[in-house]
């Protein structure tokens, strides 16, 4: 594997962040509508294994390059990899992106495994660069003016929460929804990253957990595309819930579904001494924030007050080089968040309650902040 180096990776004040994607699928045509926003970041380069891909994506880009992956990797003029592959790729591209002295980003999960993911984070610390994770979406005005609010006491010491996501099934309308019922896939592992980065950011660590979990069905038949009407094993949970318990004391009830047909749940309920708050989807960067204050006038919307206005995905690649490469995003949260959804199963399958042995720091709050 050879030695970790630091060669050519982007340092606080070396100009913007020039950065190369791996992997052009369905989840690049978000990125690449935040990152011509993003004033301090460039996008130079595209690898996929189907070069087309990245040649129509560097096409959208001027001065980017398609390129292979391995040239992608090794190219001195890519300071930072933004890894889009799937899942079961990500530590095998950050590894070798870190080994070539790159910084990295990756979508979601840091790795399809707590053990791999750690490799990761240790390769990128030994060669003092960084690797950071999905979801984003904490850094937008949502979560983030929630976030201010809590630290403004306007809802008094949080003391539980409620999270809620419930669907029938992705394959009602995903053409390919073949990973979602496999290992590493299934609602938790599919949607929990989102719920659970926002808790953390709200609400802090989580030391332990409990859970309950079941699988109704053995096999779900694909509603839409070229494959509609096959029929796809599912060997995963379905239906997820349990309770999270912060470092704080707070307590979260997560509930994760792709059983349930519809809720009129909150995506997330944050309840204190002194008032309830609504915190919009967390899948989301924006949305509105109410607030009932004990003793108010009911359900109360609240300005923005924290987070990047208008962000997208990519936004955190604009807060690596806001924060001098200490992104809010940081691999430690993304690997606390994996490891808690892997003790939350653990939870659930040995009826019993599960330590989670990693913790992070609860990532500092964005400011309001207009994109230049």
């Amino acid at each position: 594997m050879g030695e970790p180096v630091t060669r050519g990776a982007w340092t606080p004040g070396s100009g913007p962040l020039r950065v190369g994607v791996v992997g052009c699928g369905n989840i690049v045509e978000q990125y690449l509508q935040t990152l011509p926003r993003l004033p301090d970041v460039r996008l130079v380069a595209a690898a996929d294994l189907d070069r087309s891909r990245a040649e129509a994506v560097a096409a959208r880009v001027d001065g980017a390059r398609a390129l292979t992956v391995d040239e992608l990797i090794a190219d001195p003029d890519v300071d930072l990899v933004l890894n889009l592959t799937i899942p079961a790729a990500h530590d095998a591209i950050a590894l070798a992106a870190i080994r070539a002295g790159k910084h990295v980003h990756g979508e979601k999960p840091l790795a399809a495994v707590t053990s791999a993911a750690r490799a990761v984070l240790d390769a990128a610390a030994e060669a003092g660069l960084v690797a950071s994770c999905a979801p984003d979406t904490v850094l937008g005005t949502g979560t983030q003016t929630a976030r201010a609010a809590i630290d403004e006491g306007l809802i008094g010491q949080p003391i539980a929460a409620t999270a809620v996501m419930l669907t029938p099934g992705h394959e009602r309308w995903h053409p390919n929804p073949d990973f979602y019922y496999q290992p590493g896939g299934g609602p938790l592992f599919d949607m929990g990253p989102y719920y659970i980065s926002a808790l953390v950011t709200l609400l802090g660590p989580v030391v332990s957990v409990v859970g309950a979990a079941s699988s109704l069905r053995d096999e779900r038949a694909i509603g839409s595309g070229s494959r509609a009407g096959e029929v796809i094993p599912v060997d995963v949970d379905t239906h997820v819930t349990g309770v999270l318990v912060h470092e704080s004391g707070a307590l979260s009830t997560l509930v994760m579904s792709f059983d349930a047909v519809a809720t009129r749940s909150s995506n997330i309920e944050i309840h204190g001494t002194a008032g309830s708050m609504i915190v919009p989807d967390p899948n989301h960067f924006a949305g509105d924030v109410e607030v009932n204050a004990l003793g108010g006038d009911g359900w109360q919307t609240i300005p923005p007050s924290g987070g990047y206005v208008d962000a997208g995905r990519g936004i955190a690649l604009q807060d690596f080089v806001a924060t001098g490469a200490a992104p809010r995003a940081s691999g430690a949260l993304a690997f606390h968040v994996l490891d808690v959804m892997e003790s939350f199963i653990r939870a659930a399958h040995e009826g019993r309650a599960i330590e989670v042995a990693s913790t992070c720091d609860r990532p500092a709050p964005v400011p309001l902040t207009e994109l230049d």
